[in-house]
């Protein structure tokens, strides 16, 4: 309920929280009214905001400081000065370990100014060096000094909240404040160019192209720093997909980058369209006039993605290989390198391709092409080398365990009747499993704020309440794992173990503790999984591992393509399903619903994979991509192999997505396996979770 409640703030959570915490007292009550008084303030909603966390305060003083602090808030947002004031001031004597005793000061400052004392606001901030690195700090003290009539003071503390931290909202409130007080100068160049890119680079496109255009007009720019933001502004067209091939034709040539540049956005007008030729013609003037040019390796790249898709292997080899060999520092390289070996390899050109896999695995060895280097060399090999096949197949086992590429490896020692370990040496890379701590205080204050944070609904607050913990840093990403799961937040724990454990799909399954495995593979919602599963004759452990992938089981997910709930169906498709289903119409909200949505989901990926052949690898692709897409892909070949259609999937998404699954499937089913070999100890090294508190909810 806290978590609809904080997520949504709908009429109907509201109710239902209210009426839990009426129903309850000490701290069930306590961290229920705190849900709610902090979704009131996130909805502007301050009176309410303030009498909840105020009862809040009365059920229980376990999480007081939260309670005092956010009606602080509150009240001062409510023009109740006075009120906001007698709660802040000694916040910190009565909440000596409280993560919020470095942020009392910057909202204690403008508490103060509300009530006409800035001499007293400048006084608490210089009380709190502590808090000076803290942007809202930085705020308060450009607030104070406009308040003390110190402008061009006040402007410079304005500036360097803009500046420093150009994404933030209190960045808005002081380029605010900078207009208003007439200092706009008070802006370099140097600066104005900093917010643009910062724009850019977090995809304002809207924002980066105003600010570029502002900049092109400004007086006493070259030639060359106007042409660029000209430049600049129109890159930010060409996102918005606004940009028309006049405007690009007329844009400046005047410096090198910008004329370059201009080249890039026509190359990529003329991909838009479809002109091959065009496409052809600006990476040949690129190639003559701006041979080192980093726009040239984005021409590169992007053309023979098109070529890709266009099936032209030969001219997106060539592309590919230009930019691997020209630019090997480019973010681009490790892909481009081994695309050209695939794509060689497609052709028929297994010497080159093999010299190109050769190249990759000791140019790249991080790189997650790098796993398919090693299989598909080891594939070239099998003709003529077999023992060399056969212990680059063991080498790929050995270091990427769980790997798609590591279960072809597998097969293919299967079928050259070859085992699979051997003793001999081996190439390989050993990924770095982390040990993590497990020796967590289980009756630290903090951890049990934690604990009833996650009943609020407030995970926000959680990895600060960890991190207040003396020597967390060892224990606090499996304390933190622990305790969402403990409640159920499955989604939450296993985003915090993919961290934790970057490589835990290349690891055996005794390398790292039981208990670890289940929170990085939970299995919610598993009686469900197993009924819907054997309705529709799916092997459960694909659709646990589908959703895992889809979701990572978080029921309330809601794409940016529109898809919801565990198994991320589209609203169409989710009603189709629920038609066939002899449901009848449903609202779209009800996918959020977990068992309605693994009903669903699990019908839709039966036809799936009744359309497909009862082939895992095509209905997953389909899934993911669309089964026209699949159709098409299919064509492309012949393949020898379900190896290779992977493998040619040119969405570097879909074919992630189909070879995670199949990854996912074959831990989960060696994870029972192992649970029940080692059912008397499988627990002892495992992590149990942390007993701070049961679940008030």
């Amino acid at each position: 309920m806290a978590e609809q409640l904080v997520a949504t703030r709908t009429p109907a959570a509201f109710a239902g929280v209210t009426a839990y915490a009426r129903r309850h007292q000490g701290d069930p009550a306590a961290t229920a009214w705190l849900a709610l008084g902090y979704a009131y303030l996130q909805e502007g909603r301050f009176s309410e905001a303030v009498a909840s966390l105020r009862a809040a305060r009365s059920a229980s003083d376990t999480l007081v400081d939260y309670d005092e602090f956010l009606e602080a808030r509150a009240e001062h947002l409510l023009g109740h000065q006075q009120e906001a004031a007698s709660l802040l001031t000694g916040f910190a004597a009565r909440h000596s370990e409280s993560i919020f005793d470095v942020e009392v000061p910057e909202l204690l400052a403008p508490v103060l100014l509300a009530e006409g004392d800035p001499t007293q606001a400048a006084r608490v901030l210089a009380a709190a060096p502590a808090s000076a690195g803290r942007r809202g700090y930085q705020l308060a003290q450009a607030q104070v000094a406009e308040a003390l009539n110190h402008p061009d003071a006040a402007a410079l503390l304005y500036r360097h909240v803009l500046v420093a931290y150009p994404l933030s909202s209190e960045a808005g409130v002081a380029r605010a404040r900078i207009t208003a007080l007439g200092m706009d100068s008070v802006l370099t160049p140097a600066d104005e160019h900093l917010l643009a890119d910062a724009y850019y680079r977090a995809h304002r496109y809207a924002e980066a192209a105003t600010q570029y255009r502002a900049l092109a007009h400004a007086p006493g720019l070259s030639a060359d720093i106007r042409d660029s933001d000209l430049v600049a502004a129109a890159a930010c067209d060409l996102h918005l997909k606004r940009l028309t091939q006049t405007e690009a034709e007329a844009l400046p040539t005047t410096g090198e980058d910008s004329a370059a540049r201009r080249l890039y956005l026509l190359m990529e007008l003329a991909r838009d369209r479809d002109d091959e030729a065009a496409v052809a013609d600006r990476i040949g003037e690129l190639q003559s006039r701006f041979p080192h040019s980093p726009w040239l390796a984005e021409a590169l790249f992007s053309a023979a993605n098109m070529n890709l898709l266009s099936r032209d292997y030969p001219q997106a080899t060539s592309y590919y290989s230009r930019l691997a060999t020209s630019f090997p520092s480019s973010d681009h390289a490790p892909a481009a390198h081994w695309r050209a070996g695939w794509l060689s390899y497609r052709q028929g050109l297994y010497s080159q391709a093999d010299q190109l896999f050769e190249q990759q695995i000791q140019l790249y060895p991080a790189a997650s092409e790098t796993v398919s280097a090693l299989y598909w060399r080891a594939r070239i090999a099998e003709s003529h080398q077999p023992d060399v096949a056969a212990q680059l197949y063991r080498s790929l086992i050995a270091n990427y365990t769980h790997y798609f590429y590591a279960q072809m490896a597998r097969q293919r020692l299967t079928a050259m009747g070859q085992p699979e370990t051997a003793s001999t040496d081996l190439p390989h890379r050993s990924f770095p499993i982390p040990h993590l701590d497990s020796s967590i205080p289980d009756d630290d204050p903090h951890l049990l704020k934690a604990s009833l944070l996650i009943n609020a609904g407030l995970a926000a607050f959680v990895p600060l309440e960890i991190a207040a913990v003396p020597d967390s840093g060892s224990w606090g990403a499996i304390a933190e794992a622990q305790l969402y799961a403990s409640y159920g937040e499955n989604f939450r724990a296993l985003r915090i173990m993919k961290r934790a454990l970057p490589f835990a799909a290349s690891a055996p399954i005794a390398a790292i503790p039981y208990g670890d495995w289940r929170i990085l593979f939970p299995e919610p919602y598993w009686s469900t999984i197993l009924s819907e599963s054997a309705k529709n004759n799916l092997d459960p452990y694909l659709v646990v591992s589908l959703i895992r992938q889809e979701s990572e089981f978080n029921p309330g997910a809601i794409s940016g393509a529109n898809a919801f709930g565990l198994m991320q169906l589209l609203p169409s498709v989710g009603r189709q399903m629920a038609r066939e289903e002899g449901l009848g119409p449903i609202a779209t909200r009800q996918l959020l619903d977990p068992i309605l949505n693994i009903r669903l989901g699990t019908r839709y990926l039966r036809q799936l994979l009744d359309h497909f052949g009862n082939v895992p690898e095509y209905a997953l692709a389909a899934y993911n991509a669309g089964e026209n897409r699949v159709t098409d892909w299919q064509s492309a070949g012949p393949y020898s192999g379900m190896d290779e259609f992977v493998e040619s999937i040119p969405f570097t998404e879909t074919r992630g997505y189909v070879e995670s699954i199949l990854r996912n499937q074959e831990v989960y089913r060696e994870l029972d396996l192992y649970s029940r070999k080692h059912a008397p100890d499988s627990r002892a090294d495992s992590t149990a979770p942390l007993a701070l508190a049961h679940p008030v909810f």
